[in-house]
């Protein structure tokens, strides 16, 4: 705060005085933007240094749990992404990560033209979680911090705690987030900084929102954005729609810092709604997550193998609106203000290896200025594409395919940049029939329900004589009931059929055998089962 000089008594003097209140006001009601020396935020918008706007489109990865998954940021590039939302510990309820992990951490980023948010996780639920900790407490862990962030400010972003209040008195979260901030910057931070809402994020009291104005004021730089997270709350459009707007009419800087697509026991996230509109209002978000979940039907990846996305990480990377079609690289990673320059087109798929459910393709290399990433692997039927698979080589296995049937694929190169290019010419393929129709059997029951979702259970059994090696179940639903999350296997579905792909840990049945797969779907207000199902396309017993 400017201290203000006492007035004189002289008409000169009292008018200089008042001059002087009247610039100290106004530097208190609008915040001073700092100098660009990385990101900053103007006129409710995220900007590089460089002045271009920037969208964050990415997702959360948990390191300070799985520090030795080093590929991961890279995986999560080569699928598309621009930012990293990167977990940490303050040492409050987690090992705390050292100033030596943080530095490789960022220069992990760095070197895979990622920008970095990094978060305090050991806020989590504060005043009503007993094991969590203060902002205060994250605040001085970033201090600590101070000498590896200093001068990374085009590359790093500061979330100060991730959902820094639970839902006992939410109001709380006001003051202790305003002091934070406060603390950070009068340490001499410039960076951008991040703050989560109460209510365990997902500020359902609508806390955030109405103290938002005063939060952003009491940051002398005006440098700040805040991070909403979206899950069961968020269950339809008109409450995604109005939150989001609320920030943007206001002119405040906000993001989806965390968001969930799978139901759960609290219901439906609406995460179509969620990415169209951060789309529209050009906004950023960051899907959780990466992998390594406790409830995994939250694994983008799973295992944190980027070549086997679950139907929860096909869907944000490379469904509507998702990461793979959205995503622009930061500037600050390119020469001459950004590549805009896509790849050339990738030469004409040749197929092998045909099997009843699966094909190999291969194609030539694209070439590209700055480097191709990643190849999206899309099967044609006329005017329509769906994503069957991405890979960072010339070659890629289709699996979940239907026996004695026709496909036609296409190929499209990605670079660093996130530019896409034109599209291959196609190739059709042929699957093989199915096999023998006793070597199956399939248990499918119902294990729980909820008004609109239900979770159920399918057990698949080996009832042959030898080993089942790699397989592709379907069926059909009988009442429009949808998967939304699967465990077990990859999940594709097309009206009412569902095709299940094996994961690598259940991909082999032992004769006599069985693998066991869980999942969750909508449903109307009839759920009957599945009369009829196909292994590799032969006819299954069902128990």
């Amino acid at each position: 705060m400017r201290s203000r000089t006492a007035s004189v008594p002289r008409v000169a003097g009292v008018a200089a005085a008042l001059l002087g209140l009247l610039l100290s006001f106004l530097s208190l009601s609008t915040p001073a933007q700092a100098a660009p020396t990385g990101f900053r935020v103007e006129n409710g918008r995220l900007l590089e240094a460089s002045g271009n706007d920037f969208v964050m489109r990415g997702v959360n990865h948990a390191h300070t749990w799985y520090p030795g998954e080093t590929q991961s940021l890279a995986d999560v590039k080569g699928l598309g992404a621009n930012t990293v939302r990167v977990v940490l510990s303050d040492g409050h309820r987690w090992t705390k990560n050292s100033a030596q992990d943080v530095a490789g951490v960022i220069a992990q980023c760095k070197a895979n033209r990622l920008i970095c948010v990094l978060e305090v996780h050991d806020t989590t639920g504060y005043g009503e979680e007993a094991a969590a900790g203060t902002l205060d407490h994250a605040a001085d862990y970033w201090i600590g911090l101070k000498e590896v962030l200093t001068g990374q400010e085009d590359y790093v972003i500061i979330n100060i705690g991730n959902e820094p209040w639970g839902n006992t008195n939410p109001a709380g979260w006001t003051d202790p987030t305003i002091a934070a901030v406060k603390k950070l910057r009068d340490a001499g931070f410039a960076h951008t900084i991040m703050v989560d809402a109460p209510n365990w994020g997902q500020d359902w009291q609508g806390v955030m929102r109405d103290k938002a104005k005063s939060v952003y004021n009491a940051d002398p730089t005006g440098n700040l954005i805040f991070s909403i997270h979206m899950y069961s709350v968020y269950d339809t459009a008109q409450e995604i729609t109005d939150y989001l707007n609320a920030f943007v009419n206001a002119k405040l800087p906000i993001l989806i810092g965390e968001f969930g697509g799978p139901a759960d026991q609290y219901g439906d996230p609406d995460e179509d709604t969620m990415m169209a509109v951060a789309q529209q209002l050009r906004l950023g978000y960051l899907a959780w997550s990466w992998s390594g979940n406790t409830d995994p039907i939250l694994d983008l990846a799973i295992d944190f193998d980027r070549t086997r996305l679950s139907s929860w990480g096909q869907r944000v990377f490379n469904g509507a609106n998702g990461i793979a079609a959205t995503s622009k690289e930061a500037t600050v990673y390119s020469s001459g203000g950004g590549d805009t320059t896509p790849p050339t087109a990738p030469g004409t798929p040749t197929s092998s290896e045909v099997t009843s459910s699966s094909v190999k393709l291969a194609w030539a290399a694209a070439t590209d200025a700055t480097g191709v990433t990643g190849y999206d692997v899309v099967r044609v039927s006329g005017a329509t594409e769906t994503a069957a698979t991405t890979t960072t080589g010339t070659s890629a296995t289709v699996t979940g395919l239907a026996p004695s049937t026709s496909h036609t694929f296409a190929v499209y190169a990605r670079d660093a940049a996130g530019n896409r290019s034109p599209r291959s010419a196609t190739v059709t393929v042929t699957t093989s029939p199915g096999g023998s129709p006793s070597d199956c059997g399939v248990g499918y029951r119902v294990t729980s329900s909820w008004p609109g979702g239900f979770q159920g259970e399918i057990v698949l059994r080996n009832t042959g004589t030898s080993a089942i090696n790699g397989w592709t179940l379907r069926w059909a639903f009988p009442d429009s009931q949808r998967i939304t999350n699967l465990w077990g296997g990859t999940a594709t579905q097309s009206g009412s059929e569902v095709s299940v792909a094996a994961a690598s840990y259940t991909a082999t049945v032992p004769a006599a055998g069985s693998v066991t797969l869980g999942f969750t779907a909508t449903r109307s207000t009839a759920n009957p089962s599945p009369t009829a199902f196909t292994l590799n396309g032969a006819a299954c017993s069902v128990s």
